[in-house]
């Protein structure tokens, strides 16, 4: 019996031993598995966090000018209405047939009363008044005035439909191949349409020239003095009147264009520093539920936008 005893002790122990040397091993692989460092995980989260940004605007495109660089992309190239953005293509069609900005080129009456029972977006000018090219170009971008964009239109070609012929032979020129104009200050069409990658395209192309990327970067201009306005009319951008530097750590929006109908949403178009680089930042169609009191959703997806592409330097 005490041999049974004993027998019995001796084989507990070797299978506690055994035991103990099992749980140890598994131990140690679990430590070296934690050592283990999956070369593609930082890669992995990496494109987590890119997918999982919350964007309002359903249409986004964010390029470096420089290098080409695709910061983000959102339907880049799904049709979207431009709104106001359009007037970047009337400002720049303007400037490539005006030989002197300080020329009189008075606003035009017929398309000033249409925009008036449009209730368009206006900068302020009245019907007849003496102001300048110049006044006008600054009141198409800043003020995003209705009456100044049609006063172009009238001035360049002689008559609307002639200058939106211009803008949508600019627009073959440049590659905007899914782009279409059917007037020069934006207000609804459904013929009228365009894309976040075209509307980068073409504000890229606009960039170049120096007169156009000086008004499109100013804050604030006063237009020239007339007999219905003395002092002129002091224009401010619709898209940096909206900004503070607080907001921009690590990057500066330095200009921009907005666009807003209940057809298109909010959109803005910008030109932002970041490092040294430019870039270019189209957000369009943040849902407008109340026109008269916007969410402005545009104005944060562009600054988040442009973090990001802070991030990636």
């Amino acid at each position: 019996m005490k041999k049974l005893i004993t027998f019995m002790l001796v084989i507990a122990v070797v299978v506690l031993f055994f035991l103990f040397k099992l749980e140890d091993s598994e131990s140690t692989e679990i430590k070296e598995s934690n050592d283990y460092v999956n070369p593609n995980i930082d890669i992995i989260d990496k494109e987590i966090q890119r997918d999982t940004t919350d964007y309002t605007s359903p249409y986004i495109y964010l390029i470096d000018r420089k290098t080409g660089s695709v910061v983000h992309e959102k339907n880049a190239k799904e049709k979207a209405y431009p709104a106001s953005l359009t007037k970047i293509m009337t400002a720049i069609v303007a400037l490539e047939h005006i030989n002197d900005l300080s020329e009189t080129a008075p606003i035009d009456i017929d398309t000033y009363k249409k925009m008036v029972a449009r209730n368009s977006s206006m900068a302020g000018f009245f019907g007849r008044e003496k102001v300048t090219y110049r006044d006008l170009l600054y009141g198409t971008i800043l003020s995003s005035g209705g009456e100044a964009a049609n006063s172009l239109a009238v001035h360049i070609a002689g008559n609307v439909d002639s200058f939106v012929q211009m803008m949508n032979d600019k627009a073959d020129e440049i590659g905007l191949n899914d782009t279409h104009f059917t007037n020069p200050e934006g207000l609804h069409n459904e013929n009228q349409y365009t894309t976040a990658f075209d509307m980068a395209k073409l504000l890229d192309y606009a960039l170049d020239n120096g007169h156009f990327k000086a008004i499109f970067t100013k804050e604030t201009f006063q237009t020239t003095s007339t007999a219905e306005h003395p002092d002129g009319i002091l224009l401010e951008s619709s898209v940096l009147k909206f900004l503070n530097k607080e907001e921009q750590n690590g990057f500066e929006i330095i200009g921009g264009k907005s666009g807003t109908t209940s057809e298109a949403g909010q959109c803005w178009a910008t030109l932002g520093l970041v490092n040294g680089h430019e870039y270019i930042c189209i957000v369009m169609g943040a849902p407008l539920k109340d026109i008269r009191n916007p969410d402005r959703a545009q104005i944060a997806d562009t600054l988040k936008l442009y973090t990001k592409a802070k991030s990636n330097i």
